[in-house]
Parts: structure tokens; C-alpha cells; sequence
């Protein structure tokens, strides 16, 4: 673990440096660049016997980390309370139906119009895929990534009513988005199909449960907090609250994204403005974008060397290209669907789901879940269909949001 731990490190520490050198993209998006672009140059040498230990090497390297494992199990809950404990959140409480809206009700509509387009269209391309798979499939690609939005929204120059409300629903719907994702799973395992209620108390049991428990843990580490002045110790309070939280709430089977989600933005609002002094303020602030920023290159430089586990065939990147469409206009109709009903009410400009649409990145998290899908056929074309919205996700709207925020602001009144 310690040479795997190293080698991660050191290919983010060199690939960082070389964006900031010389290629000069956002931090995440590149590095992931340079990470995919020296897979592919790698395999494309392999493949004229050129550099074959160097891709023995990098495989090796991939398939000794279970990325499912690391993002779920360990990066997640970092990154995730790291992300919440700088949104405000009296305005969160203000743009509290859309973002509900969006991560709630999107997150299950978008789930089904996935699913059932892919089952529809994959048929066509030789890859047929059952309907359980394709809504697997559904499940794990609607959710917006909070890791991949928040990173980019904060250069995107976006509106602050329109990227609270971005970066909120990014927040809270991975956990709606891997609670449907486990109760889909469990469909397809078991191979029988729960009832509606049962489904209804598995939501509520998991989504409503990990809220609950994120509160209150936020409540007892703020609490802590406020009884001591020692910014060693409050920053050692905040990392335990964050490790054992998470894997109190996985023993608890309550959502621990969601639960990390409250505890951040409990302490992220009430512990930062009463529990701390200016010091520990800067501290702690200082420590959780330090682990932020480390976590997010290291990960987007895994997404970008994941590459050489994959061999894809003309139909499976026809069927990304047809995967990428479909998620798209789900993501348009649940976001255009937001911004009609709520966009005047919030002050939202005019416009703003354009943003709201091209804006809904996803990332590792998606990845993660397909990689924990049982083995089979079906598991691997799955797999190579996130694996290319994420990358287009990334790449194209990601490198282009602020292009599409520009012009809503110019359109706008």
C-alpha cells in the first residue's frame, strides 16, 4: 500500500506540476489531461513494442488499486465535507426547492429517462444490455459530481444564486443517486423486485437516516470545538469526525455521503462563525483545502490512467457517443424543467439552464459505482459507457462551462 500510495503521489505531484508549467488548464481537469494523454501515447507505443514494460507498469499500477474502494471507502468522505464546509448556509436555506428539486426528483427522473433510452438504443449497436443494467446504468451517471462541479464552478465566473444552486444539488444528489443505484443492484442480484414500499423506506432509511446522522455528528463536533482553543486539536477533531463519521454511518446503513454533506455544513457555518477563533479559522480552513486540492488531482489523475483498462470497439464508442447524447438531454429536461419553475423566484438569470445543463459534470463518483457492478459482459460495456460521458464530461463541459456562463450573461436582462 505504501508503494502504490507513493507512486500515486508522485505521478499527481510531477503531472500538477506539468499543467502548471506548461499546459496552464484548471488544476483537475489538467491534469486528467496529461494522465490520459501519456496512457494513450503509452499504448499506442506498446503497440509498435516500444515501451511495453512502461505499460506492463502503468496496468499493473491501475488494477493494484480498487478504485471503487478508494473513492467510496476513503477520498469521498474528505472531499465531500471539505466541498460543504464553504457553502453559506443561510443561502443554501434560501435555494432550498430548486436544489431539492434537482438532486431529489431530477436525480429519479433523469435515472429513468437514462435507462430507458440506452436500453432502446444499444440494441441497435450490437451491445444489448438488460433493463436493470441500463437503469444501473441511469442511476449512477445522474447524479452531478460535486467533486468535478465545485473545482470548476469556482473559476466559471457563474452568477452566486446560480452556482449555489449547482454546487448544492451536487452536494445531495450523489447520495440520492447511490441509494437508488444500491436498491437497483440489490434488484439484480437477488433477482426479485421490492415493492414500492420498501423501495420508499430504503430511500427513506438511507437518505433520511444519513441527513439525520450528519446532523447530529455536526452538532457533537461542533460542540467539541467550542469547548477547546487549539487549532491542533480542532483540526484533529474535524479529520476524526469526517473518518469515523463515515464509517460509523456505513455500520449504521445510512448514507455516509449524505451524512458527511450535513456535518459540513454544520460545522462549516455554525463551528467556523462560533466555535473558533480567527487562527483556527485560518487553520482549519488552510487544512481542508489542502486535502481538497491533493484529493482531486490525485483522482482525476487516476480517471485519466483508467484508460488502459479499457479496449473499445466501434460499437462501444458509438454507444458512448449515443450514451453521452442521451444523458444530455436528460440532464436538459430535468434542469430546463427547474429553471422554468423556480428561475424568476430565485433571481436565476435568464438563460440559466443552459448553465444548469452543461454544467452537470460527472466524475470519479459515477466510475466508482460502475467498477462495483458484478463481473460479466454487461458490467463491462456498462463501465466503458460512464467511462465516456465522464471523460467528455470532464473535458468538453468542463473546459468549456465558462464559455456557456459568459453567454447567459450576456443574453440575460
Amino acid at each position: 500500500m505504501l508503494d502504490i500510495a507513493a507512486a500515486c503521489l508522485v505521478i499527481t505531484a510531477l503531472l500538477s506540476w506539468l499543467n502548471q508549467r506548461f499546459v496552464k488548464l484548471p488544476t483537475t481537469i489538467g491534469v486528467m489531461v496529461i494522465a490520459l494523454v501519456l496512457s494513450l501515447s503509452i499504448a499506442g507505443l506498446d503497440a509498435l513494442d516500444w515501451v511495453r514494460v512502461l505499460r506492463r507498469y502503468e496496468e499493473s499500477l491501475i488494477r493494484s488499486i480498487d478504485f471503487s474502494e478508494v473513492l467510496m471507502q476513503g477520498m469521498l468522505s474528505l472531499l465531500l465535507f471539505a466541498g460543504a464546509m464553504h457553502v453559506d448556509l443561510s443561502q443554501l436555506k434560501a435555494h432550498r426547492w430548486p436544489v431539492a428539486i434537482l438532486a431529489l426528483v431530477g436525480t429519479l427522473i433523469s435515472t429513468g429517462l437514462v435507462g430507458g433510452g440506452v436500453w432502446l438504443a444499444m440494441p441497435w449497436l450490437g451491445l444489448p444490455l438488460s433493463l436493470t443494467h441500463c437503469l444501473l446504468f441511469g442511476a449512477l451517471i445522474s447524479p452531478t459530481d460535486p467533486i468535478a462541479v465545485m473545482g470548476i464552478l469556482k473559476s466559471a465566473g457563474a452568477p452566486k444564486n446560480l452556482e449555489l444552486v449547482i454546487a448544492g444539488e451536487s452536494l445531495f444528489n450523489d447520495g440520492v443517486g447511490v441509494v437508488v443505484f444500491a436498491l437497483l443492484l440489490q434488484m439484480l442480484v437477488s433477482g426479485s423486485t421490492p415493492t414500492a414500499g420498501e423501495a420508499g423506506m430504503l430511500l427513506l432509511r438511507e437518505a433520511g437516516g444519513g441527513m439525520v446522522f450528519g446532523l447530529v455528528l455536526g452538532y457533537v463536533t461542533y460542540r467539541l470545538l467550542k469547548s477547546v482553543d487549539d487549532y491542533q486539536v480542532e483540526v484533529l477533531l474535524t479529520l476524526a469526525a469526517v473518518m469515523g463519521g463515515y464509517a460509523l454511518a456505513s455500520h449504521l446503513h445510512v448514507s455516509g455521503p449524505l451524512a458527511m454533506v450535513a456535518a459540513g455544513l454544520v460545522v462549516g457555518n455554525q463551528g467556523r462563525a462560533l466555535a473558533m477563533s480567527d487562527t483556527t479559522r485560518r487553520y482549519v480552513d488552510m487544512f481542508w483545502e489542502l486535502i481538497d486540492g491533493i484529493l482531486n488531482a490525485v483522482l482525476f489523475v487516476l480517471i485519466g490512467m483508467e484508460v488502459l483498462l479499457f479496449s473499445l470497439s466501434t460499437s462501444l464508442l458509438l454507444g458512448g457517443a449515443v450514451a453521452i447524447v442521451v444523458t444530455l438531454v436528460a440532464r436538459l429536461l430535468t434542469a430546463g424543467l427547474t429553471a422554468g419553475m423556480f428561475g424568476k423566484r430565485f433571481g436565476l438569470p435568464r438563460g440559466s439552464w443552459k448553465v444548469l445543463t452543461w454544467g452537470g459534470l460527472r466524475g470519479g463518483i459515477s466510475v466508482a459505482l460502475a467498477l462495483s457492478l458484478p463481473a460479466g459482459p454487461e458490467r463491462y460495456t456498462v463501465l466503458a459507457l460512464t467511462y465516456c460521458v465522464v471523460v467528455f464530461s470532464i473535458l468538453v463541459q468542463g473546459l468549456s462551462i465558462a464559455r456557456v456562463v459568459r453567454s447567459t450573461l450576456r443574453s440575460a436582462p
